[in-house]
């Protein structure tokens, strides 16, 4: 009882003095190796590590304990990531786009005066289990167990059908889900993962995008909860724009379909007229005018199978003057061969 009391007076000192004290241990054979605590404050960063989302650094000593602490972080709830550097020295920066096989990381929610503990699991496991003064701390881990109930519910059934109830299902059993948290945060976490354009989910989301007030509801979370930040409005920019595709998408928007028909009849009139125009340019008597009276003989006398010295002797030239003039005929007349000149008037 005396040591339950000494870890809530240790834990509640951190939250008097406004400071965050984020701790944990990993496996031993990780000691030594880099740990790094990041800020994600752009949700379609929360995939991967990336540099400038770094804010502290710290090690895992031998026993492969870790800890962050400071007063550097916002008393407002923010996404952040410890990421545990399981690459060797000679790996170079790559380790941090989440390339090193080794690494590991886990999401949270979590301010200034929280306290966190990420103990191992009863499987050893590390960076998958969130003791914290914040009850949101754990919410992204949450919701990474309802995605993969949902991955087993289109792998058991993937045919367009059940796929489509699926789709129904789990964005409403997700919107749900994060609603009740009241934490926006954890909204916009499920939101990047709907919203995605490289999951199957991005055209289910367009459609529901345009019947489903959620999203204009969590707007308004946002901008209550979390106004003036950079991702309450990188939201409520992304849903105008994607409205706006949704709309240019419906087959119910007359509106759209009025001006694609107008824009695809003044096409065809365009292309009606580049083709007309083309074949009255490509004509024999137009192209005839193109050419001088002299280079006209030599046409006839090309098309006869006349060689240079006939064509010459004819026209009481020399050799290199014909030579010269057949040149110039095939610059005007965009051609490069004899073959080409027959073709072009004899079509």
């Amino acid at each position: 009882m005396r040591f339950l009391v000494l870890i809530l007076l240790f834990i509640n000192s951190y939250a008097l003095f406004g400071q965050h004290h984020f701790s944990g241990k990993v496996s031993q054979e990780n000691a030594g190796n880099a740990i790094y605590l990041s800020l994600v404050e752009d949700y379609r960063k929360s995939s991967r590590v990336y540099l400038d989302q770094i804010v502290q650094k710290s090690v895992v000593d031998s026993m492969g304990r870790f800890s962050f602490e400071g007063n550097n972080l916002s008393n407002q709830n923010r996404i952040y990531r410890i990421h545990l550097d399981g690459c060797s020295d000679n790996t170079g920066g790559n380790h941090f786009l989440g390339q090193c096989n080794n690494s590991k990381n886990v999401l949270f929610i979590a301010n200034n005066k929280d306290t966190l503990e990420f103990p191992t699991s009863f499987e050893d496991q590390s960076l998958c289990t969130i003791n914290s003064t914040n009850p949101k701390s754990g919410l992204l881990l949450e919701i990474e167990g309802l995605k993969e109930h949902m991955a087993y519910d289109f792998a058991d059934y993937p045919s367009e059908a059940n796929k489509k109830l699926n789709l129904d299902k789990w964005f409403k059993t997700l919107h749900n889900f994060g609603e009740e948290t009241n934490e926006p945060l954890a909204e916009l976490y499920i939101y990047d993962f709907l919203s995605d354009k490289r999951n199957e989910t991005f055209k289910f989301y367009l459609q529901d995008l345009t019947n489903n007030e959620y999203y204009e509801n969590l707007s308004e979370r946002l901008i209550t909860t979390y106004p003036e930040t950079e991702f309450t409005q990188q939201y409520v920019a992304e849903i105008t724009t994607d409205k706006e595709l949704a709309s240019f998408n419906s087959p119910k928007s007359s509106k759209w379909n009025r001006t694609i028909i107008a824009l695809l009849a003044v096409s065809l009139l365009g292309n009606v007229l580049f083709f007309f125009g083309k074949r009255k340019k490509n004509s024999v008597s137009h192209l005839l005018e193109k050419l001088t009276p002299q280079e006209q003989k030599i046409v006839g006398l090309i098309l006869e199978n006349k060689t240079n010295k006939e064509i010459a002797n004819e026209l009481f030239v020399s050799v290199s003057t014909i030579k010269t003039h057949i040149n110039n005929l095939y610059k005007k007349l965009d051609i490069t061969s004899r073959d080409e000149m027959s073709v072009l008037f004899k079509k």
